[in-house]
């Protein structure tokens, strides 16, 4: 890579001289919103489908069948496949709106992209809210799942060639923290519109997401593109000046020669997708960005997002409380994400996902074992208030580990591992992977509870354990990297430096005094 080279005995990697200005700050702020739609929605579904308003209105005959169905086995609750569907609906059309995001970042820049999703996503929740029957609830669905794909794809992205790198991860977490305040607001939003007489509640709730969303395209109207973004575009005057507002410093000139040499290299990329998937020289960051967002959906985190009321009531607590305790949940999962803020850029990603991890093993087994204890394998009987209330507890204590280790570090990762010539359709690939398991899990969830039964706790603890030891062995630590250099981190890693094709840092180093003379 591009000014790849190695300094001081006391760094092991170039530093950029720069600090969090107040635009650096304002801009991955607005970036970062982009996780507040998306929580939004993760966390809007389960109130819908446990809603009977909204099931009377659009889901008649499962409402009647609900109604009309005794329950004795409280693990086979509410499986509708039909429900589960039109849940995972959303992620599908994320997914796919996350393959155009990458082509759109490269030709028209990242904060254009940005407005895209934003704007799309008003316009997707403005319908929804509207809507009278089940096309338009469908449609005004499905461009709000675009509006998510697209912004997902991009903000990440945006906030890691923003930010500087000592602070990347710190700024980076801000989309992570985003998500969890969605998942809170749409939590809040399902209880309190759920108080509205009439039964049209809904609609508010539906609608509430447009808020955040005309944040995000408003917002994108002022914020810079990053300097990478205009580089490769041809801007390299407005890069330069707008590398010198964002870094609050006199001399940009070294940063500014190695991001111009990072662009050149992608430029010589005839088709990023080909050099991604068969190019040969990323296997290490592919694997990655395959696996951490699948890894993501198998710690079972969105199985408890999604369907947290319908998990409380099947534990035994009644429709409102259900509600509320899927509150206590959103604000513990907003709160422990602070601590990834915090740490991450000081401890680094490996002791959070290490720690989280373990955190998350030990209380899914416990979950797994009080629901085990109170309804055995046939699923009968009721459950004690001791036993809910322990069951509410160790659930807390699995979304903090979450909130600090799976949940931020995930897309940290994916968006700062990359080298420019990739970075947006690999970032397209790790959205479309978590999407698409994200549609998956929501499907199978309820029918997995029926069969695994308190099992299910331990499938998921199952995961967890495996892919913990597998950020063990494999993961090298990437705090306070500059992007640019990140390929050192693989070189020097036991295991993935015999797949590193060493590209020739002569020539990196030729492409940098060249360029630097063209720009004198």
């Amino acid at each position: 890579m591009a000014g790849a080279v190695i300094v001081h005995h006391h760094t092991r990697y170039k530093t950029y001289p720069g600090e969090v200005t107040g635009v650096v700050f304002f801009a991955c702020f607005i970036a970062s919103v982009a996780g507040c739609i998306f929580g939004y929605d993760i966390g809007l579904t389960s109130g819908l489908t446990s809603t009977d308003a909204f099931l009377i209105k659009f889901f008649p005959s499962i409402y009647e069948e609900r109604k009309n169905t005794v329950i004795v086995n409280q693990y086979c609750k509410f499986d509708s496949q039909v429900l589960t569907l039109f849940s995972s609906s959303l992620f599908l059309s994320a997914m796919v709106a996350a393959f155009f995001a990458g082509p759109l970042t490269r030709s028209h820049g990242r904060k254009w992209t940005l407005f895209a999703g934003g704007l799309t996503y008003v316009v997707g929740a403005c319908v929804s809210g509207v809507a009278v029957n089940f096309p338009m609830l469908l449609t005004g669905r499905i461009l709000v799942g675009a509006g998510v794909g697209l912004s997902i794809q991009v903000a990440p992205l945006y906030i890691s060639e923003m930010a500087p790198a000592q602070q990347r991860g710190m700024l980076n977490i801000l989309f992570q923290l985003m998500i969890t305040v969605g998942i809170l607001s749409a939590s809040m939003t399902n209880y309190l519109s759920s108080k509205i007489p009439g039964g049209w509640g809904w609609r508010i709730a539906v609608a509430f997401g447009a808020i955040p969303a005309a944040v995000i395209a408003l917002g994108a109207l002022v914020i810079p593109d990053t300097p990478t973004s205009l580089i490769v575009r041809g801007d390299t005057a407005t890069a330069r000046k707008t590398l010198l507002q964002i870094r609050g410093v006199g001399d940009v000139r070294e940063e500014f020669d190695d991001l111009s040499a990072a662009s050149e290299d992608a430029k010589a990329v005839a088709s990023p997708w080909r050099e991604l998937f068969f190019g040969g020289k990323y296997k290490p960051q592919l694997t990655f960005a395959l696996l951490l967002p699948f890894f993501q959906q198998l710690t079972g985190i969105n199985v408890i997002m999604f369907y947290a009321p319908v998990l409380f009531k099947t534990v035994g607590f009644k429709q409102n409380a259900s509600l509320v305790s899927s509150v206590i949940t959103g604000l513990v999962n907003v709160f422990s994400t602070f601590v990834a803020v915090v740490t991450a850029d000081k401890v680094g990603r490996r002791a959070l996902f290490l720690q989280g991890g373990t955190q998350m093993i030990i209380s899914q087994i416990l979950v797994g074992t009080f629901i085990g204890l109170q309804f055995g394998m046939s699923g009968t009987g009721a459950i004690s208030e001791q036993y809910a209330m322990c069951i509410v507890l160790f659930v807390c204590v699995y979304v903090a580990g979450f909130a600090w280790s799976w949940g931020p570090m995930s897309w940290l990762i994916a968006s700062e591992v990359f080298p420019l010539a990739v970075r947006s359709p690999a970032m397209s690939v790790t959205v479309a992977v978590n999407m698409f398991f994200t549609a998956f899990i929501g499907q199978i969830f309820l029918t997995l509870l029926c069969h695994l039964r308190f099992g299910l706790f331990y499938f998921f603890g199952a995961w967890v354990l495996l892919m913990t030891l597998f950020i063990a062995m494999l993961l090298p630590e990437t705090k306070n990297v500059p992007v640019e250099e990140m390929a050192h981190v693989w070189k020097k890693h036991w295991f993935w430096r015999k797949f590193v094709i060493d590209t020739s840092d002569a020539r990196s180093a030729e492409m940098r005094k060249r360029i630097a003379l063209e720009m004198s």
